[in-house]
């Protein structure tokens, strides 16, 4: 009988947000336009990175990185809920959704140690500046890049595996508008003690460490600029990290509270909510808060549109 119910899954219903029918316009135009935000400004990002010599640093380097992380994340849900809201077809099949939720693991774990790369990188630049360049190599770089690639690919894997091998019965409804890990556990039929003594385990290890590490070089940044005892060492320790740090505790607050949380704490909504915040809000913000308000940002900017006019001048 087990193995028969088993069979029975071969598409699940997403029922996306919990909105009125006459609000469904609204929020359609709200989120493509996020969408299109965010894909614009984190391809703006990689290309003026890309074009302009002046920065190709270690720092734009990771943020390059990030930017094209914050693509695909944001691309793994959002299509799919704008398709959603636009025809009404509510189902995906048993293997986009398994897929589906590889991805968002895959790039949400990816987001996560890039963070760390970047807050490592302005740790050392702000309290190592004379051995900056020894330390922050190219190879190092590269390393650490790669390093995250491959960590994520197998956590990633591993809980998608874990999430294979239940079994899902006839209700086959999830009350959220993607794949999430947590939603598909509270339908699978089969024991799945294993699935979320490993989410506790590993998501200690890929979100909890790699935020602790975060606070801490932003902790040693601000302690090592306020050795200063200037009004502007104190600006600049603000303006440094609390940009920064607001994302980073956004994407990580929700992250966290959502999956290292016990689930009865959370109602659809709520859990709908936060992962709004960290799924389409994140990605959208990042391009505006370590970026288009960086100085480097705007003048290469500047340099790049100047080139282009002088090249279409002659």
């Amino acid at each position: 009988m087990t193995e028969k119910n088993q069979t029975v899954i071969s598409e699940f219903v997403l029922l996306g947000l919990p909105i009125y029918p006459d609000q469904r316009d609204l929020f359609y135009a709200l989120f493509l336009a996020m969408y299109v935000t965010t894909i614009l400004g984190n391809l703006l990002i990689i290309v003026l990175i890309h074009l302009d010599s002046h920065l190709h640093t270690p720092m734009y380097w990771f943020l390059s990185n990030l930017s094209f992380s914050d693509i695909c994340f944001s691309s793994v849900t959002i299509p799919k809920l704008l398709q959603t809201m636009q025809s009404q077809d509510l189902s995906i099949p048993y293997a986009g959704c398994l897929t589906q939720m590889y991805f968002f693991l895959f790039f949400a774990d990816l987001e996560s140690f890039l963070l760390v790369a970047m807050a490592y990188d302005r740790y050392v630049a702000i309290c190592f500046p004379l051995h900056y360049t020894t330390i922050m190599s190219p190879k190092l770089c590269l390393s650490l890049v790669v390093l995250s690639w491959v960590l994520t690919m197998f956590h990633a894997m591993l809980h998608t595996l874990l999430m294979a091998r239940l079994w899902f019965c006839a209700d086959n409804t999830i009350p959220h508008f993607f794949c999430d890990m947590s939603a598909l556990l509270k339908l699978a039929c089969s024991d799945t003690r294993v699935n979320e003594l490993v989410i506790f385990i590993m998501g200690g290890l890929i979100l909890v460490t790699p935020f602790l590490l975060i606070i801490m070089s932003y902790a040693r940044i601000v302690s090592s600029i306020l050795k200063v005892p200037s009004a502007k060492g104190i600006h600049k320790a603000f303006s440094t990290c609390g940009s920064h740090l607001s994302v980073v505790s956004l994407f990580y607050g929700t992250v966290i509270g959502l999956y290292l949380c016990p689930s009865t704490n959370n109602s659809t909504v709520k859990e709908t909510v936060m992962a709004m915040m960290y799924t389409v809000v994140t990605p959208m913000l990042n391009p505006f808060i370590y970026s288009l308000r960086n100085r480097d940002m705007k003048g290469a900017l500047g340099r790049v549109l100047f080139k282009k006019k002088t090249s279409f001048l002659v």
